[in-house]
């Protein structure tokens, strides 16, 4: 039986073939879709590095219309005993193609592990994308070799652990052997590493510092309700392991690591107190406990990850001391003050603090930002939310140039495939050779072609010659007029969700099985249609547009009407479920501006998710009324219940 994902191939490479005879195209049809089957088997057998599969199914796909990929995977799947001369040879051949800049990548990667650092150097300056933190990471070990001092650029790269991998480990054994990284930073990646409950990172950094104290810092990390009843003991990796401990027990017992620090801190350093405060801190602040500004307060001077970095000025914010709010964002690093974020929280601090003069400058720095803090900005200045002038648009040649593109051609050879990744790695390589009206023209090819994920995504990347209409699409309005006016709902919002959910990606699943435009889940999809008397509903259904639509918008209305009517409440209900922002909010210490219950809320992932979506509908409600609009007035007051 045909999937839809397979009927859609078909109808796209058919379409391929409607002027060749009847019965020469249905031959050519199926020869097309067994090769494009045979190659998404040659991308798995590479993937698991199995050479003789690999080697077989590329003998089979001689002729493909993608040779540079088969030969790519080929290639790839043997790497480590391919010959110098066979790597360069396809990099001369595929030279400036984003595939050869992937297998550039790999090739550095497999450099880096050997420690072959003449050729390293040779092709890393080569890697356009450069966007590999192993890369950064064998790089830097590169200029240590070189007796160079790279201890500030290392601090710099070495912030996420997640992100290290064995070079970036490899790194930091390099630092630590020449000294470059004293005890000081190896202790700051020990406690970054147990933050995210790495363990094995955690133990094989402790080993530099002092491999007495690996197993004691295993157990402050797995156990550190004992490490903590122990007390801090004597000497500094003693106390490391229990400023460690503090900060696990802290995820489950912020009050009673609070109070055991206090009982302990005679015997610690003042730069260790203000550590342990920190530890105790950033869990407090996930936990939305009331105590964790009070916390930060003692963690002044601490070294902290830029989690902790910002969720001392989001506690501060929950708390509504704007003082602090300001000195949290003057002590983050760079990386974090200058985001479009931190900028508008410091410029509210200095308007809370009387001085409004600096504070608008601040706020018109971002107010061209055609996003969340952008658009509060813009309010803060005494505007409201407007459609720009749309520039002119695309001639038919523009287009056609575009359509020419051998890099967009592949691109949708694998949306066609579901290849998403490989197709969007292929569109993004091309866009980087395009100007602005090119960047138009290359939106309308996606919007000609149905993929409306690369239109948004294209059309969001110019800055002077701007299309709301391509970054802010609305199919399906018909249908989504009938249900959005029958539950009374705002179409507006309705839509600035679903541009965050699936990007109008109609196939659209998640990784937790969400489908369709709407992202609805399984369970959810038959409650709501319980709920609302559909009657028989088979679970394939979900991803009909129109059946989609119906149980996305009916499960908004529910979460709206349950959370009285806030859509700042209702659009996280949507994303985490309707009882955790119950739980949230019940954490206030009193009513806030939707901003800060925004901010604060402690899944990244929703909270990204709430900015964008009520960011998404302003733009859709001034698109769709022509009127200006209030984001502020939008995401509303929360109150604690």
């Amino acid at each position: 039986m045909f999937t839809i994902k397979r009927i859609t191939r078909i109808t796209l490479a058919a379409a391929a073939l409607t002027l060749l005879p009847v019965a020469h195209a249905q031959f050519k049809l199926a020869e097309q879709l067994g090769a494009d089957e045979d190659f998404i088997a040659l991308r798995a057998a590479a993937r698991k590095d199995d050479v003789e599969k690999t080697d077989s199914i590329a003998a089979r796909l001689s002729n493909y219309d993608i040779d540079s990929y088969v030969n790519y995977y080929r290639l790839k799947a043997h790497l480590k005993t391919a010959s110098e001369t066979e790597i360069r040879s396809y990099l001369a051949r595929y030279d400036g193609s984003a595939i050869a800049d992937r297998l550039r990548n790999d090739w550095l990667l497999e450099l880096g592990r050997l420690r072959d650092w003449k050729r390293f150097d040779e092709q890393y300056p080569q890697f356009v994308l450069d966007d590999d933190t192993q890369l950064k990471c064998y790089a830097l070990m590169s200029r240590i070799e070189k007796r160079q001092s790279v201890a500030v650029e290392a601090r710099a790269l070495l912030v996420e652990p997640k992100n290290y991998g064995p070079a970036c480990v490899a790194l930091l054994t390099s630092l630590a052997e020449t000294g470059q990284f004293d005890e000081n930073d190896l202790w700051q990646q020990v406690r970054l590493a147990a933050e995210v409950n790495n363990v094995g990172l955690a133990r094989a950094l402790t080993a530099l510092v002092d491999l007495s104290m690996v197993e004691k810092i295993g157990t402050a990390i797995s156990q550190p309700a004992l490490t903590v009843a122990y007390g801090p003991g004597s000497g500094r990796a003693a106390h490391e392991a229990y400023l460690i401990a503090l900060g696990r027990f802290a995820k489950s017992s912020p009050e009673q690591a609070a109070r055991g620090l206090s009982g302990n801190s005679a015997g610690l350093t003042r730069p260790e107190q203000a550590q342990g405060w920190a530890q105790i801190a950033l869990p407090a602040s996930l936990n939305l406990a009331p105590e964790a500004a009070g916390y930060w307060r003692r963690a002044d001077g601490a070294r902290l990850s830029l989690e902790g970095y910002q969720w001392r000025a989001r506690a501060a914010l929950r708390a509504g001391d704007w003082k602090q709010v300001g000195a949290a964002i003057d002590a983050m690093p760079a990386i974090l003050s200058t985001d479009a974020t931190w900028v508008y929280w410091a410029a509210r601090s200095l308007k809370a603090q009387g001085q409004n003069q600096a504070a608008q400058q601040m706020f018109a720095s971002i107010a061209d930002q055609t996003n969340f803090y952008g658009q509060l900005a813009i309010e803060e200045g005494g505007g409201k939310i407007t459609i720009p002038a749309s520039a002119a648009k695309s001639t038919p040649a523009e287009v056609a140039a575009m359509a020419a593109n051998a890099g967009f051609r592949r691109a949708l050879k694998f949306f066609a495939m579901n290849l998403r990744f490989e197709g969007t790695r292929e569109w993004n390589w091309e866009l980087r050779k395009l100007n602005e009206r090119q960047y138009l023209a290359a939106a309308e090819f996606a919007r000609q072609s149905n993929v409306l994920d690369r239109m948004v995504n294209t059309s969001d990347r110019t800055k002077t010659e701007v299309n709301f209409e391509q970054r802010f699409p609305a199919p399906f309005r018909d249908i989504m007029r009938v249900y959005t006016q029958k539950l009374g709902i705002d179409m507006a919002w309705v839509y600035g969700l679903i541009r965050q959910e699936s990007r109008f990606i109609m196939d659209a699943r998640s990784n937790v099985g969400a489908s369709g435009l709407m992202q609805i889940m399984p369970a959810t999809a038959k409650w709501v249609a319980n709920k609302i008397g559909f009657g028989e509903f088979a679970p394939g259904r979900v991803n009909e547009i129109e059946t989609n639509i119906m149980l996305g918008t009916n499960y908004l209305n529910i979460v709206l009407g349950d959370l009285g009517g806030s859509q700042a409440l209702a659009t996280a209900a949507y994303n985490a479920g309707p009882g955790r922002p119950r739980a949230w909010r019940a954490t206030l210490p009193g009513t806030v501006e939707g901003a800060i219950f925004a901010e604060t809320i402690p899944f990244s992932e929703t909270r990204g998710y709430v900015k964008n979506v009520l960011s998404n509908a302003t733009y859709y409600a001034a698109l769709f009324d022509g009127q200006p609009q209030s984001l502020k007035a939008r995401l509303g007051s929360v109150a604690p219940n």
